[in-house]
């Protein structure tokens, strides 16, 4: 029972994540990604399981998220060149670090939720 009510959870937010994106400038990208979360979670409160589709998308994730991390002005560059400011001063990305350590956050939610799934179904 507490799964259905966390994957419930889970897709309620992936929802209201991929439509917030919808006015980001790459819309295209993140919010099929949110969707795909979403309809799995979504799946998974009905008892429709898919491990392998788990797995495939926590795979593409986190490779991205490691992009994210080396990119210039991505996550490293938050931790080590810019000290960690807070990202969440204001929901405006004025600085190159803020768009890319939230993205990767993003990810990391994301994967976790999907493993979630997968380890306790």
């Amino acid at each position: 029972m507490a799964l259905i009510i966390l994957n419930s959870i889970f897709f309620l937010a992936f929802v209201a994540f991929a439509y917030l994106n919808f006015n980001d400038i790459d819309w295209y990208l993140w919010v099929p990604i949110y969707l795909s979360a979403a309809i799995c979670c979504g799946l998974t409160v009905f008892g429709y399981i898919y491990p392998v589709i788990y797995l495939l998308l926590v795979a593409v994730y986190l490779f991205y998220a490691v992009l994210l991390f080396l990119q210039k002005d991505g996550v490293r560059d938050w931790i080590l060149k810019y000290n960690k400011p807070s990202l969440v001063e204001s929901m405006q990305a004025d600085k190159p670090y803020i768009e890319k350590t939230r993205e990767f956050f993003g990810l990391l939610i994301i994967a976790g939720a999907l493993l979630i799934d997968y380890f306790t179904l």
